[in-house]
């Protein structure tokens, strides 16, 4: 049978359950969707083409594992009710799975007692194993085939949604005044992040860094709201880097793509859906020597009404610089200020990736070291709020 086939017959509640395909493996499917119609544009003939190849392998990998976890009866009956035949086509031996490790071939027994059987196999339950790209389809005569964005590959595939990069607590170095050496008492905000690989196209990252590098004279110092509550303060024992509030269309392109995982985003942060009533944008470059001590993003009456931080990492290749990472505090509310209980989760920056928090969350920016101190080599991020 064909892959729409397969798809058509099989129910939506069957293609929901996680043991056939998990929330990871159906969240690259959006994410690979996407990114296909933002690299094809208008083009139908190649988005017609690499929709069929996520779709006969999704089709295949679903038809597998629906016969190894529910028995080939429920398959053979689903097929007799939509009239199709068992045998119309036969699985591909160079099938692309999503995840499920199939047995090998088997073995003759030798001559003489019949073998025992093996149980049924059980699949493996839904974890944050990356998914594996579809075989590629040729596009139609006279179309290009669009270049899949580095999500497809093992190493940078989608991270598990609320998964921290580097789960590891570590003690931090904070101020005795910043911190509480207490873990378990009650009150305590428990880090939260949702990260997500291979964001943006990578034609569009690669237009982002042109474009951030060509206005290189228009980055200036970064504020912050002084202790009365007045903006723009500069304090370079606080904060130093370098910021640029024109993003040109890029803007556009960030804020329409989070818009599009935004649901899933606030499920797996267990926020309620809001109304986004205003949005900010920023790209900061950090070069050596420059960080953020910690602080939250809405700690302040102006900046109350933010509810959601993203970060969103770039860089020019190959990359020049190490450290500024992203360091997530667990915190204790103590009346206006959230002080941190001295445990913390480290993310890394990673080309192409973003970072999804509650502006509430105490965080800092480690120092950055850029040896060459050239500002094409720093550490880049298009970060901002989204309001309620």
């Amino acid at each position: 049978m064909t892959a729409k086939q397969i798809l058509d017959s099989f129910s939506e509640t069957l293609m929901q359950d996680d043991r056939i395909l998990s929330p990871q493996e159906r969240e690259l499917l959006m994410s690979l969707l996407q990114n296909s119609r933002a690299v094809s544009g208008s083009d139908l003939g190649t988005q017609s083409a690499v929709t069929a190849a996520i779709a006969r392998s999704v089709g295949e990998t679903v038809a597998q594992r629906a016969f190894a976890l529910l028995g080939g009866s429920i398959v053979e009956q689903i097929l007799a009710r939509s009239g199709i035949p068992a045998a119309a086509e036969t699985m591909p031996d160079a099938t692309v799975h999503l995840g499920a490790p199939q047995p090998p071939n088997p073995v003759p027994p030798p001559p003489g007692p019949k073998a025992p059987q093996p149980p049924n196999p059980v699949p493996p339950p839904p974890g944050p194993r990356a998914p594996q790209p579809p075989n590629p389809v040729p596009p139609p005569p006279g179309t290009k085939a669009p270049q899949p964005p580095n999500a497809l590959h093992p190493q940078h595939g989608l991270r598990p949604l609320s998964v921290p990069v580097q789960q590891s607590l570590q003690q931090s170095r904070l101020d005795s005044d910043s911190s509480v050496g207490v873990l378990d008492s009650p009150g305590i905000a428990r880090d939260q992040c949702v990260v997500l690989d291979e964001f943006l196209a990578p034609q569009e990252l690669d237009e982002l860094v042109s474009y951030t590098l060509q206005h290189e004279a228009q980055f200036q110092s970064s504020e912050v709201i002084s202790p009365n509550g007045e903006p723009g303060m500069i304090a370079y024992d606080h904060r130093r880097s370098r910021v640029l509030m024109d993003l040109g269309k890029h803007e556009a392109v960030i804020l329409d793509r989070i818009r599009g995982v935004l649901p899933r985003v606030l499920d797996q942060l267990g926020i309620e859906e809001f109304p986004v009533r205003h949005t900010e944008a920023q790209i900061t470059a950090s070069n050596d020597g420059d960080f953020f001590r910690a602080h939250s993003d809405n700690s302040d009456e102006m900046i109350a009404s933010r509810r959601i931080t993203f970060v969103y990492f770039f860089h020019r290749e190959p990359r020049q610089f190490e450290g500024g990472e992203l360091l997530l505090h667990d915190s204790q509310d103590r009346g206006e200020r959230h002080l941190s209980t001295g445990s913390y989760q480290t993310i890394a920056p990673q080309q192409n990736q973003i970072v999804f928090f509650p502006c509430s969350l105490l965080h800092e920016i480690t120092p950055v070291e850029c040896h060459s101190r050239a500002f094409a080599d720093s550490r880049f991020t298009l970060n901002g709020w989204l309001h309620k």
